[in-house]
């Protein structure tokens, strides 16, 4: 049972903006301590679940979420400002509304009980999730998934087979992306659910990454049940509740990105400086270009979230994510061009070398999830710039009838 009831969340108030900056600042002053570094980034130790317990009751977590639901029903402004504290300290816990995807899904689309379930264990994270959305023969046309689900009472009997899904070896939950009517066209016979993954007939099985790493997998879902109670958004709007969930991902990607393995290579300017090459005007240039390229895409981040309310998406989003995997492949490239010849080297022993060819093999998962380059400028085309869209014969006709690859 949820230790922190929606009913212990702070009355809703709306502060100055220089009082609530004294009231975090004190709370942090009194209550924050750093946690224990590493661990699996796929489980949460002891230690930050009972932090983000405490961020959660203060009512920072969610801040612009209603008080009902662990929030202070704040604007975005004051948000910020909770979050900017939070920041300056370096407490993980805050800004949840903004970037926690099961939560904010579960909070725009899900169930009464489904938010009395996991709400609360989605915030203070006993409870991971993993996305079951792409699979072998639907990756970049999502529309076009094969996993059924198939209604039997108050349940679903899901079949079928996903890949590329990140953590799915420790995750509690998945959102799951299925069909439930192949008699309708490929966009409207689809569902999405909240599928417990610690059960019969789930099989996940780890694929090994070009950095060595195993993050991703591939999952087997054979006779898998989920309560009609953990569908979100009603049955057949899956993907209009996709997009939903697909907007957060893409905000997060588009926000950052990930660090090296030891940090030895994350800043640009400090690699220059370390390898004599900060005076070169060449460096320079193309390094003050990567930086300008993060802060015009921090503005515009900015601007989708301004202009997006909760359980939204924006395509603008899409420019973001599709600017992020631009800046790492850019960065890489400089990085490899700083560091010379030693980015022939790997290993521990070379951790400067290692980090920048850590950080130029993963900027191609950048590239590919959450949906690829491609398909990012495929959405700013049509939804952005108002562009025809591409031919999709298949778009119109019962799915059962579409061709298959």
């Amino acid at each position: 049972m949820a230790e922190t009831t929606p009913e212990t969340a702070p009355e809703t108030t709306l502060p100055g903006a220089d009082e609530l900056r004294s009231e975090v600042r004190e709370w942090l002053r009194d209550n924050w301590s750093p946690l224990p570094a590493g661990g699996d980034p796929w489980t949460s130790s002891p230690a930050r679940v009972a932090w983000l317990e405490k961020v959660l009751a203060a009512g920072y977590a969610v801040p612009t979420y209603p008080v009902e639901w662990f929030g202070r029903g704040y604007p975005a402004t004051l948000a910020a400002v909770i979050s900017k504290e939070f920041a300056a300290v370096k407490a993980p816990g805050s800004s949840q509304d903004r970037y926690n995807i099961p939560a904010n899904t579960v909070l725009a689309l899900g169930t009464a009980r489904l938010r009395d379930e996991l709400l609360h264990d989605f915030l203070v994270e006993r409870a991971r999730t993993c996305l079951l959305y792409s699979e072998p023969g639907a990756g970049s046309d999502l529309a076009a998934v094969r996993t059924t689900a198939v209604r039997e009472g108050d349940r679903w009997i899901v079949n079928g087979q996903k890949v590329w899904t990140s953590g799915a070896q420790t995750a509690q939950y998945a959102l799951l992306l299925a069909r439930t009517d192949w008699d309708k066209p490929k966009h409207k016979g689809l569902s999405l659910f909240m599928l417990p993954m610690k059960q019969a007939g789930i099989d996940v099985r780890p694929l090994v990454q070009i950095t060595g790493e195993t993050h991703f997998n591939e999952v087997f879902i054979t006779d898998a049940v989920v309560s009609d109670d953990y569908l979100l958004g009603g049955e057949g709007n899956g993907w209009r509740a996709l997009q939903t969930a697909l907007a957060y991902e893409r905000s997060i990607m588009g926000d950052s990105n990930r660090g090296s393995r030891n940090r030895a290579a994350d800043s640009l300017i400090e690699l220059a400086r370390n390898n004599g090459v900060l005076g070169d005007r060449a460096v320079r240039d193309r390094l003050a270009t990567v930086l300008a390229m993060r802060e015009l895409n921090r503005l515009n981040n900015t601007r989708a979230k301004a202009g997006a309310s909760q359980g939204t998406s924006s395509s603008i989003m899409s420019l973001g994510k599709l600017a992020m995997s631009r800046i790492l492949h850019a960065e890489a490239a400089l990085k490899t061009e700083i560091v010379g010849a030693q980015a022939l080297l790997a290993g521990p022993e070379n951790p400067v070398a290692d980090d920048v060819n850590f950080l130029t093999l993963n900027a191609f998962f950048t590239s590919i999830g959450g949906g690829t380059d491609q398909i990012q400028r495929n959405i700013i085309g049509e939804r952005v710039l108002g562009l025809p869209k591409e031919p999709e014969p298949d778009r119109d006709i019962p799915f059962r009838q579409a061709r298959r690859s």
